[in-house]
């Protein structure tokens, strides 16, 4: 298979595509370029659980956007019924739906970031891709269409990954309530004995807390 035709996986660019939205066209990742951004797709408009979960991505829209990051739809269905999707949560859910939808009526997109997983089925499964400010993917998820989204652990991985790339550190489990470190970041393991030495005295400052020489952890 060819490189540039195959499924996107984490640590690569995300492709260019030329998409049409609830917004008017959008070329990605250009117009995101310097922010980070979560492209997220559903199975269906007028479907209960996407509705609950774009519900949840909206009232959350304002603290992405403070970690300077997009938010953006995905699903097969064509602009007018994502138009009408939204004016009927904004009607009956008291809830604008502010960030666009990219309406994949041939399903050409979703066919570029693989997200029809079932053979012979056109919808598509419930996948989240997060995209840093250089337009490479960090992470991927995948669901299934009977689980909806946990919107906070999708919060909680931007803050992660924007913590890991200003202070040069790795997050643990459950952060920022680890049932080891609390909420603690994880230094990189030491790689030779002189950076062995160096967290030690660390250590003796109190600058550092270590259960070994490749696990310590300090505060953020």
């Amino acid at each position: 298979m060819k490189e540039e035709n195959r499924m996107p996986l984490i640590g690569d660019k995300f492709p260019e595509l030329k998409v049409k939205t609830s917004h008017g066209d959008i070329n990605l990742p250009k117009e995101y370029k310097g922010k980070w951004f979560i492209l997220f797709s559903h199975p269906g408009d007028f479907t209960p659980v996407c509705t609950t979960e774009f519900y949840s991505f909206q009232k959350r829209y304002e603290e992405f956007r403070e970690l300077n990051t997009e938010l953006i739809g995905l699903s097969i269905d064509q602009v007018h019924s994502h138009l009408k999707w939204t004016e009927w949560i904004k009607d009956n859910l008291e809830e604008e739906i502010e960030f666009p939808i990219i309406a994949d009526g041939n399903g050409k997109v979703a066919e570029r970031l693989g997200l029809i997983h079932s053979e012979g089925d056109t919808a598509t499964v419930r996948a989240v891709f997060i995209v840093d400010p250089k337009s490479k993917i960090r992470a991927i998820l995948y669901y299934p269409a009977e689980l909806g989204r946990n919107m906070d652990e999708i919060v909680r991985m931007i803050k992660g990954f924007q913590k890991s790339e200003k202070e040069g550190v790795a997050i643990p489990a459950n952060w920022p309530e680890n049932e080891i470190v609390g909420d603690d970041v994880i230094l990189p393991p030491a790689s030779s004995e002189k950076e062995i030495k160096k967290r030690d005295k660390q250590e003796e400052k109190g600058e550092v807390k270590c259960y070994d020489w490749w696990f310590c952890h300090k505060e953020s």
